[in-house]
This record gives C-alpha cells, structure tokens and sequence, in this order.
C-alpha cells in the first residue's frame, strides 16, 4: 500500500506514543549522558506533538513524517542507551 490512511496515522501514533513512554519510564543504561536523554526525550515529545498539529490540520503526510521523525529518535536513544528497552517490536534493539 502507498497511501498514509487515517487507520496507518492511528496506528502510528499508537506504536510511537507506546515507545515513548516505555523510554520515559526506563532507566538510563548512561548514567553520565542524563542531559543527553533529557534532550533526546524533549526532542522526541516536540516531534508527537508537532504530529498531532498536522493531524489536526488534516496534513497526514505531515503527521506521518513528524511520527517518523519521533520514532527515529526513540531508535537512536534505545540504540546508544540512554533508554534501557528491551522490545524488538518497538526499538531496533536486541
């Protein structure tokens, strides 16, 4: 399918949110690199948000892109460990 629906944006939206607040909830595998995931945890909040806005312009494509963006964040964090996840269906971990 090349189409971003309402139902993929939910979805989306759904998957992100669940990540984020698993990596806010986490401990910090970096104890030193605290500023660091404060950043990366802002960063990533604005980009849902920034989401949200468009979905609620009915700029979809927008919407999707900023989730993208969010979630590309919570990868790299995971990735570098400033979040201690363990969910391969979430984070590009494990």
């Amino acid at each position: 399918m090349n189409t971003i629906t309402e139902e993929k944006l939910k979805k989306y939206f759904q998957v992100t949110k669940k990540a984020y607040t698993m990596a806010k909830n986490s401990g910090n595998r970096h104890p030193k690199l605290a500023v660091e995931r404060e950043d990366f945890l802002d960063m990533i909040e604005r980009y849902i948000k920034d989401a949200e806005h468009f979905e609620k312009k009915g700029e979809i494509v927008d919407a999707f892109a900023a989730l993208n963006y969010a979630h590309g964040w919570l990868d790299a964090g995971a990735r570098l460990g400033l979040f201690d996840v363990h969910d391969s269906k979430l984070f590009t971990v494990d």
